[in-house]
Formats: C-alpha cells, sequence, structure tokens
C-alpha cells in the first residue's frame, strides 16, 4: 500500500488524530506514556505494558484507520493495565491469556461510535459473544473450550505482550546514555498509578467531549477488581523457589545422547488456608463471589490442601479439601457464623493446631468490633476487602474490593 508519508509521520499522525477524536480522547495521555516507535524488526506490534512498537513492514501494508485501530490496541492493553494485573497467568497461560485480553481491547475499539475511524485488522480476534467480558471471563470460557475439545487449536494474537523488562530500543536514535537501547519503565505500582491519573483526566475530556467510558475502563476507575489475577499472582508469588534443579533425576531426552543435565524441580502449592468472614454485615452477592473464584483458583494451581475457616467471633468450621475434589467444592462448602467480626479468633486458631501453610487469604467486609485485635499468622496473608476502605491489617497485602 503506498503511503506519502513515513511510518514514524504516520505514527505521530496516528496519535494527533486518537488524542482528538470524541471516542479516543480518554486515552490521549495513555497514548504519549512512555515510547512508540517503528521497528525494523519485528513482525507485528508489541507492548510491555508501557512502551509500544510498530513493524515497519506490517504497518507499510494498513490503511490510516487500520494504523488507528492498531495504535489504539496497544494502548488499551497499557490502559486496561493487562501486562501487571495478569503477570502470573501471561507466564503460565500465554496461549489463553494472549487470545483473552484481545478479545477485551478489540471489543472496546469495536464499540466505538465512529465505526470508520479505528478499524481492526483482518484477523484480529473478535466475537460478540465476549461482548463487554472481563479477561478472566473471556479466559475461563477459553479454558474451558480447550480442556473439553481435544481438537481445540489456540488462535494467534496479532501482536506480543511482553511480561519482562527486555523490550528494547531498535529505532536507531540516539540513545545517550543507555546505549544499550533498553527502553526505561516504571516499576508496576508506579505504573499502576500513572495509569489510573491519565485515565481520570481522559475521562473528563471524553464527558466534555460526549465520548463514551467503555465498561473495563469504569471498573478500573472504580475500583472494581479481577479477584482470580491477584489470588493467582499472591499465592504464586508467596512461594519462594519455586523454580530449582536436581541432580537426583537426569533429563532423560538427553541421557540417551550421554549429555547428563539436571531436571527442573517445582515446589508445588502446598496447604492455602482460608479464612471467610461469615458475620452478619457481609453481603451474599460478595460471599457468593469469593467462593466461585477460590473455587477457580483451586482447579488452576491444585494445591495439595485446602483448608476453608468459617469464622466472625470464633472460628465456627473448618472444612478440608484435597487434590481431586476441588471440582465438588461448590455443593460443599458450607458457611457457618453470623455474628460480630473479631479477625483474632483466626490467628488463635491457626496456632493453637499448629496450622502451616503456604499462604493465607483472608476475605472480609472489614468492620471489625475493635481495631486493636490480635494477628499473628506465621505466612504470607492476602486480605481481600469488600467496605472499609480505612482498614489497616498489621501484616500482609490488602486489596480492596467495593461491591
Amino acid at each position: 500500500m503506498n503511503h506519502s508519508l513515513s511510518p514514524e509521520q504516520r505514527l505521530t499522525k496516528a496519535h494527533i488524530k486518537l488524542m482528538k477524536h470524541p471516542d479516543t480522547i480518554l486515552y490521549g495521555n495513555i497514548i504519549v506514556m512512555g515510547k512508540s516507535f517503528i521497528d525494523d524488526d519485528i513482525p507485528t506490534a508489541c507492548t510491555d505494558g508501557y512502551n509500544k512498537k510498530y513493524g515497519r513492514d506490517f504497518v507499510s501494508n494498513l490503511s490510516d484507520a487500520e494504523f488507528r485501530g492498531i495504535v489504539m490496541h496497544e494502548n488499551l492493553h497499557v490502559a486496561l493495565q493487562h501486562m501487571i494485573r495478569f503477570k502470573a497467568l501471561f507466564q503460565r497461560e500465554p496461549e489463553l491469556l494472549n487470545m483473552a485480553a484481545d478479545y477485551v481491547v478489540n471489543d472496546v475499539i469495536t464499540q466505538f461510535d465512529d465505526k470508520a475511524f479505528c478499524v481492526l485488522p483482518i484477523g484480529a480476534l473478535w466475537d460478540i459473544k465476549y461482548r463487554n467480558w472481563s479477561v478472566i471471563e473471556v479466559y475461563r470460557d477459553l479454558k474451558q473450550k480447550r480442556d473439553n475439545d481435544p481438537d481445540w487449536k489456540p488462535q494467534e494474537s496479532f501482536d506480543e505482550h511482553i511480561m519482562d523488562d527486555s523490550m528494547s530500543d531498535d529505532s536507531g536514535e540516539n540513545k545517550g546514555d543507555n546505549p544499550s537501547g533498553s527502553l526505561d519503565k516504571p516499576s508496576d505500582k508506579e505504573l499502576s498509578g500513572q495509569v489510573q491519573d491519565a485515565l481520570r483526566q481522559g475521562k473528563i475530556l471524553a464527558g466534555q467531549m460526549g465520548g463514551k467510558i467503555a465498561r473495563q475502563i469504569d471498573d478500573l476507575l472504580i475500583g472494581r477488581i479481577d479477584w482470580t489475577a491477584i489470588l493467582k499472582d499472591f499465592v504464586m508469588n508467596a512461594i519462594k523457589g519455586a523454580d530449582d534443579y536436581t541432580f537426583r533425576k537426569y533429563n532423560r531426552k538427553l541421557v540417551m545422547d550421554k549429555i547428563y543435565m539436571p531436571t527442573t524441580i517445582s515446589e508445588k502449592v502446598g496447604e492455602l488456608i482460608i479464612a471467610i468472614d461469615t458475620s452478619g454485615s457481609l453481603s451474599s452477592k460478595a460471599l457468593a463471589q469469593f467462593i466461585a473464584e477460590i473455587i477457580l483458583i483451586c482447579e488452576l494451581l491444585n494445591p495439595e490442601k485446602v483448608t476453608v475457616l468459617w469464622w466472625d467471633t470464633k472460628v465456627a468450621k473448618e472444612q478440608v479439601f484435597t487434590q481431586g475434589n476441588y471440582a465438588s467444592m461448590k455443593h460443599a462448602l458450607s458457611p457457618s457464623g453470623g455474628g460480630g467480626t473479631d479477625p483474632s479468633c483466626v490467628s488463635e486458631y491457626v496456632n493453637e493446631n499448629n496450622m502451616q501453610g503456604s499462604a493465607m487469604i483472608v476475605f472480609t467486609d472489614g468492620h471489625f468490633w475493635d481495631d486493636k485485635y490480635a494477628w499473628n499468622i506465621p505466612m504470607e496473608t492476602l486480605w481481600l476487602v469488600t467496605e472499609n476502605e480505612n482498614l489497616k491489617v498489621p501484616s500482609g497485602r490488602v486489596v480492596k474490593q467495593y461491591l
């Protein structure tokens, strides 16, 4: 396709158009985030969640509308924080997560009012079935299809999603004090804050111009979170030294060639202890959603054992599940309690029974009788809190999810 402008000039032009159009002005500050450039060596396009680059040959064959669609595609991955929120899932299930993330961003693009402004290239993943679905919802559906159909084949994503800091600047520009060409990138926490700020500012402009806000963006801005990604990241990160090597068992593929190399060993997920607040103030909707996410995590990670503690002012019930019976958890889980809320009882119960887990997950609305409660848990702890935005915990990580 012949173009009077160079790919670099077309990229600048696409940015300017996108930053002015009512459908895409929301993402203006996302577009200027990081570095965007044309690369001679990549086949299509890619992003590390901050920087974006586009293959020279690839974009040369795109119309202006298709080029804008590709630019929006990469910037939506940044806006929706896919490389931050789903890092562990991308590393564990790259094919399914690549597909799920692309279905979501392409669905946002297809909902722009001006259908001719951003056009998806041929072969882009999109299905009306996934209209307004989250990445996790699409992932679950794809996983179910893969697991139930022996002939299922993954569809290729047309772009790359880079999970590490290996993205480099091959544009040939003066790299100054950075001769390796590696691109700077903020920490995940810093980047998440920058994205949130950029979207809040963009939302004001979009409102002034009558632009619509995608449901997925609204979910981010008002604090709705994909619990599955949070839970999976937490559990995987809580397991130290997950990958190691052992010479106790040789790599059988190489032994026949008289090459004696060690095999990798992975530390399995041991026992998860899940403490679920069943006080009267916790909503049934929140409890049902949390249980659904926990069941999915158990099926994905297949821990050796899961101990569920139902608590209010005391641990009212303990339920134990092991590998092979996680599919039946939905019908076997039996909440018990309904009084006040004192997490001290969980700490006391765990220590009295000498419970040793890989990780502890506490689910609560965060409304406790007394802020000065005892908590002495000898394991990594994740607190999932549905209401009390001012909750302070003695140890562990807090994730607040408002329903």
